[in-house]
């Protein structure tokens, strides 16, 4: 184990999958209890579109994605709460244009290049100190979100409710989406655009089998998005199959494993 750990790549494999453990699953637990789970795909897919941008431009892809993605999500958020559409519709539409967009990017390109495909299926062991950086701030910004945790759990369970106790429930809609976008981005190198909206709501939908309150679900799920990330990493580099997949399989597992002691549990009640 020491061995591994002195490798510099895995360092900052490790690293980085703590980092986007955290976030991912901490901004899960809203996905999942608003019932916006289509959201992670639908940010994944555009991401896709600004990364493809990024190549196109010869610009660093990710730091070309988040903002390609927060636009993205800005608009999601900003239709629905101005249309009747579902918010399924809503995702729906901003999910194809980007793929669309990726699509003609790419083929705006002249050279060839597989970069795109690395971007798809993530590679944590080629996670880059810039990366980290990207991540790190995203996790500043999230420290400096704290304090909004209750307004925005107030906001999940009773939306009317808050907009009538004067509480800007619609910037928290807007600064939320912001926050989900950039850790969608920052997921990337990890677990790669395919499997990113796994990552942001197994583990959290894994917590709210097990909890009876809100707070323990966020506390669970960061813990559950934290462990599958670190054992999956170590799982993935001995039996040298792919990262990304063997942490999602790993938290499916975890997922599992509470639908099961939860049943047992109900029965013996």
């Amino acid at each position: 184990m020491g061995e591994i750990l002195s490798l510099p790549f895995m360092q900052r494999a490790l690293l980085g999958g703590i980092l986007v453990g955290i976030l991912a699953s901490y901004y899960g637990v809203f996905i999942v209890q608003r019932g916006l789970s289509f959201l992670g795909s639908g940010l994944a897919h555009a991401a896709f579109g600004g990364v493809a941008l990024g190549l196109l431009l010869g610009a660093e892809p990710l730091w070309v994605a988040a903002i390609f993605t927060i636009v993205v999500a800005l608009g999601i958020a900003w239709v629905r709460l101005r249309t009747n559409l579902g918010g399924d519709t809503t995702i729906g539409i901003f999910f194809a244009v980007s793929m669309a967009l990726g699509i003609v990017f790419l083929f705006m390109r002249k050279e060839y290049t597989n970069d795109a495909f690395a971007y798809l299926f993530g590679s944590i062991l080629s996670v880059t100190e810039r990366d980290l950086w990207m991540t790190a701030i995203v996790c500043v910004l999230s420290l400096f979100s704290w304090p909004l945790w209750k307004r925005w759990s107030y906001a999940t369970f009773d939306r009317e409710l808050a907009q009538s106790d004067r509480l800007p429930v619609v910037r928290d809609d807007y600064y939320l989406s912001i926050l989900i976008a950039i850790t969608v981005v920052a997921a990337i190198k990890v677990v790669g655009i395919v499997l990113i909206a796994a990552f942001l709501v197994i583990p959290a939908a894994t917590a709210r089998l097990m909890s009876p309150t809100f707070r323990l679900m966020t506390i669970l799920s960061v813990l559950t998005g934290v462990v599958s990330a670190v054992c999956g990493l170590f799982l993935s580099y001995y039996l040298d199959v792919p990262s990304g997949a063997t942490i999602i399989l790993l938290q499916a597992a975890l997922f599992v494993s509470a639908m099961i002691l939860k049943t047992l549990f109900r029965h013996k009640a």
